[in-house]
């Protein structure tokens, strides 16, 4: 079975993979999930557009093989990355996710960006505004102050500071879309309402 980045199917529990099967499946049927499908499938709606762009570059990170779709062993390889990969394995994923124009470095303005799109679709409750953490993390892990941060400062920096790895691992949290997976569809919200 598929081999990405490090997490194979086979180390999944039969539930999960079920789960996730299940989901996919009813949700994508020709096996091939687009853009407009990934956006529906994790109920991302009326989106901003620095969150529209995030999403998308978050799909094509997801597109492995780069060929517009995110099939099933991406799909998987995907979410056991985000949620059971290694520090490191998230971090380098982060970092290409972070990378928007791909040139190797991550600059303030990309930073920012993506902090602000995430914090509009999760709606984290951060007490620092999107521009106080960039400052910050340009701060602490730009060790040569050119104002991009490369893979390996990114990775270092990162790995030293316990607040910036909660911080961006909390940021990327997909708890929530695993309940939503396993509760067929219905976020733990929704479950509330509907039994009120």
């Amino acid at each position: 079975m598929g081999n990405m980045d490090g997490k194979t199917v086979e180390e999944l529990s039969t539930t999960e993979c079920h789960q996730w099967y299940k989901k996919f499946m009813t949700e994508c049927p020709s096996g091939q999930l687009t853009l407009y499908e990934f956006k529906q499938f994790f109920g991302l709606k009326n989106l901003s557009p620095a969150a529209n762009k995030y999403v998308e570059q978050m799909f094509e990170t997801f597109d492995f093989n780069k060929d517009g779709y995110i099939d099933f062993m991406e799909y998987v390889a995907a979410l056991s990355l985000v949620l059971k990969g290694k520090v490191d394995q998230k971090l380098r994923w982060y970092f290409k996710l972070y990378d928007v124009d791909g040139n190797g470095c991550i600059d303030r303005g990309e930073l920012l960006n993506i902090f602000k799109a995430i914090r509009s679709i999760n709606r984290c409750n951060e007490t620092m505004t999107a521009e106080e953490f960039t400052d910050m993390v340009f701060d602490k892990i730009d060790i040569n102050g050119d104002g991009e941060l490369s893979l390996e400062e990114f990775m270092e920096g990162v790995q030293k500071d316990e607040m910036l790895l909660e911080i961006l691992t909390r940021s990327l949290d997909l708890t929530h879309i695993v309940r939503m997976i396993q509760n067929d569809g219905e976020s733990p919200h929704e479950e509330a309402e509907a039994a009120q």
